[in-house]
């Protein structure tokens, strides 16, 4: 399938994170109506996602390079990274206040929740994956493969089985802007983390990949791969009880004009991807598991 990157909500508690705040973001205002004329719906099965009483809101300015959101249910509260200002931000949604979680933070990229709900953290400057523990403490989990150091961990995933999944492509070491320029060591791998440490590359043919996902039942994984045009979706199939990957396939062709990022499933397959195309079509695409544009949430800025 083949479908324009001008025509892609982060999934729950719209982590809406636009790439960076510039004045078209300053100068944002929320609809005054319902429903939100931002959250387009093009092909009918996407109308129940779409709340009549729910709009898009700004929760902060000031982000130079805004990624990763995570929603902490339990605590009620947004986390984000933002790796050019070196730090990991908080929503608090009760009140409403922004506040920094950590700073300095080795220029964070993806973080998401383990099975436990700790905080599992891409970091640049390390180039590494870590987890916050408990009690505030970080453990290390992986920042080599084979005596080699990793390039920039970039998006990351959790199975059922407890096992950590990242994309490792060179974005933290080719500029000091979202990182430290240093040496590449290896490829840039796909990884399998599991529970007791070991590593393994389960993709190991993808230029630059990026953000990743489970199909609902964890039978795919689809990887966004960003070092070819046109950039492209890519799916394989989890197979071998969860531990490697097969028959690796184009899910979606993306044409120029655009960008996708990072991208999550919802609990029917839907794809919500983070989107950059230019004023009128930065935002979040929406994607059946056909591989089928159907919804678009339109953002003053490029989505991440």
């Amino acid at each position: 399938m083949r479908i324009s990157r001008r025509d892609m909500l982060t999934g729950g508690v719209s982590a809406l994170t636009a790439a960076a705040a510039s004045r078209a973001l300053a100068a944002w205002e929320p609809s005054d109506r319902y429903p939100d004329p931002a959250i387009q719906i093009l092909d009918p099965s996407f109308a129940k996602y779409r709340l009549n009483n729910a709009g898009i809101e700004r929760l902060a300015v000031g982000m130079r390079w805004a990624e990763g959101p995570v929603w902490f249910g339990d605590g009620r509260y947004l986390l984000w990274s933002d790796a050019a200002l070196d730090r990991i931000t908080r929503w608090d949604e009760e009140t409403g206040q922004v506040s920094i979680f950590r700073k300095p933070a080795n220029k964070p990229n993806g973080l998401t929740r383990d099975r436990q709900g700790r905080l599992l953290t891409c970091e640049h400057a390390g180039r590494r994956v870590t987890r916050t523990e408990y009690d505030g403490t970080i453990t290390v989990l992986i920042d080599r493969f084979d005596g080699k150091r990793l390039n920039s961990p970039n998006d990351i995933v959790v199975r059922s089985d407890d096992s950590i999944w990242f994309t490792d492509p060179v974005y933290g070491i080719t500029s000091n802007y979202s990182g430290i320029i240093d040496t590449q060591e290896l490829p840039t791998n796909v990884y399998r983390l599991d529970k007791n440490g070991r590593a393994t590359v389960v993709a190991g043919d993808i230029n630059r990949p990026d953000g990743l996902a489970f199909s609902p039942d964890e039978t795919k994984l689809y990887v966004i791969e960003d070092g070819v045009t046109p950039q492209v979706f890519r799916v394989y199939d989890v197979v071998d009880d969860g531990t490697k990957l097969a028959n690796g396939r184009t899910f979606i062709t993306v044409e120029r004009g655009g960008i996708a990022d990072g991208l999550r499933v919802d609990v029917d397959g839907n794809l919500w991807c983070g989107w950059g195309g230019g004023a009128g079509n930065d935002g979040v695409m929406i994607f059946s598991a056909a591989g089928k544009l159907i919804g678009r949430i339109d953002l003053p800025e490029r989505c991440a």
